[in-house]
């Protein structure tokens, strides 16, 4: 009798334990089918998003309000960023999406610096008036050899 309470004691810690270790890998990772509730996709249209990866941070203000899901190469040469945006976050038409590095030699991001209009961004919409990245190494070489002007 004694050997089998040890049995059901084990038993319900390990199945304490494979349900604490399921809710914290869906507390962590990105599962689709959660997050797409508590979010929104938005697209944004670059010449240049050089150092770009998906993942990394979309902010307004400094304040990170969402993620990079998805970075591609359009038809016309354009590279297409699409973004997770936190529901509740409205993003006006005249919004411009720039790329920005955190810190001197630190991870790209979206900086999106909001616009006045009164009309917002629906669903799966594409931001047009964006700042590619620079390219500092072009620059350098640039001033180095002397073709800045």
């Amino acid at each position: 009798m004694d050997n089998s309470r040890v049995e059901i004691f084990v038993g319900i810690f390990l199945i304490i334990g494979f349900l604490a270790f399921g809710w914290l890998a869906l507390q962590l990772g990105e599962v689709p089918w959660l997050t797409n509730s508590h979010t929104y996709t938005l697209n944004a249209e670059f010449d240049n998003i050089s150092g770009l990866k998906t993942g990394g941070n979309v902010q307004i203000a400094g304040v990170k309000v969402g993620s990079i899901r998805e970075v591609r190469l359009s038809k016309d040469d354009t590279a297409i960023v699409t973004m997770q945006i936190k529901r509740g976050i409205e993003i006006p038409l005249d919004s411009i999406a720039s790329v920005k590095t955190q810190g001197i030699m630190g991870d790209k991001f979206i900086q999106l610096s909001i616009g006045g209009d009164e009309k917002v961004f629906k669903e799966g919409g594409t931001i047009t008036d964006t700042e590619s990245s620079i390219d500092l190494e072009s620059l350098i070489s640039k001033f180095a050899f002397g073709q800045v002007k």
